[in-house]
């Protein structure tokens, strides 16, 4: 993180009994509001998750406050910092899980799997007898991922477990035991699929603690497995080492991920359609989308944050 960004963005999740999901999301966003700090927190009878942006001493209120609640004092975030807002408006919803996985008996707090420090990663996924579980979606996987990662290649979370009870079962068909190492964006999707795993049978199960980002920030590049850039759910839409803002840009048709090179496509217009969507919108929403982005550049030449440039309502932190 660049200590002159002017701006601090801090990632975190909980996994902690919240008993009453109202007070604790009105709570919140008071004292979000309170210090100007924006982006989205999703509050669930299982914990919290969220990424928040404003500045460093309203990211330490907002943080402060978070950790006086019973349960939620170990609370870590993974900052980063940016010179320009990641977020234009702030979301505090109850949700039914802070990362859904419709898996409701699994405990993320008792069965989740062993933590492996960053530092700790590169040998155990270099071991012949580790098989590495991506448990991010397609389009994650698409622009990075460790070397030599399975992608379950899932468009959500949920179909996790359906792609692990069957294709991916078969990966642990082998005659010696074997250790499942698994990742993703912050850690959060970890704790549930290393608790699924777990009661599923898999033994000796592990997962990265802190995520993709938090193995970018503290290893050093010249000793990184990781290959090309890691997805997060705010207006940078990807970082390399060093949590740097990558090359990516957001869709704003289908809101994926689009290279450089996916940029030079035929296909791809600013704020209107991709490569990868172009296909399956109508000209009558590509008209829509057009007149959107014409709006969003008036906005820009002005100064301004329009609504429209922002992640859609219910985007997920980084998991």
């Amino acid at each position: 993180m660049s200590s002159s960004s002017a701006i601090r963005i801090a990632a975190l999740y909980r996994f902690a009994a919240i008993a009453e999901r109202e007070a604790v999301r009105d709570r919140l966003e008071q004292s979000c509001r309170g210090h100007a700090v924006l982006g989205t927190l999703l509050v669930a009878h299982e914990g919290l998750n969220g990424t928040i942006a404003g500045t460093a001493d309203g990211i330490a209120a907002v943080l402060a406050d978070i950790r006086s609640m019973p349960g939620f004092e170990a609370t870590e975030a993974k900052m980063s910092g940016a010179d320009s807002p990641p977020f234009h408006r702030l979301k505090v919803r109850i949700k039914a899980e802070i990362v859904t996985m419709d898996q409701p008996d699994i405990d993320p707090v008792e069965g989740v799997g062993a933590y492996v420090a960053p530092q700790d990663w590169n040998a155990l996924i270099s071991d012949p007898a580790t098989i590495v579980i991506d448990t991010r979606n397609d389009y994650e996987g698409e622009i990075g991922a460790f070397a030599g990662a399975v992608q379950p290649n899932t468009r959500t979370f949920r179909e996790f477990a359906d792609w692990f009870r069957g294709e991916g079962r078969a990966l642990l068909d082998r005659p010696e035991p074997v250790t499942v190492a698994m990742y993703c964006t912050g850690g959060i999707r970890c704790e549930k699929a290393t608790a699924f795993l777990k009661a599923e049978g898999v033994a000796d199960v592990r997962h990265l603690h802190g995520g993709i980002l938090r193995y970018l920030e503290t290893v050093p590049e010249q000793d990184s497995l990781w290959q090309g850039e890691c997805f997060v759910f705010d207006e940078r839409v990807s970082v390399g080492h060093g949590l740097s803002v990558g090359d990516h840009s957001l869709c704003r048709a289908c809101r994926m991920p689009v290279s450089a090179e996916g940029r030079t496509s035929p296909l791809f217009v600013e704020g209107v359609s991709c490569a990868r969507c172009h296909a399956d919108r109508t000209d009558a929403q590509r008209q829509g989308y057009a007149e959107r982005q014409k709006q969003v550049s008036l906005a820009e030449q002005r100064g301004e944050a329009h609504i429209a440039a922002a992640l859609p309502p219910g985007k997920p932190a980084p998991g």
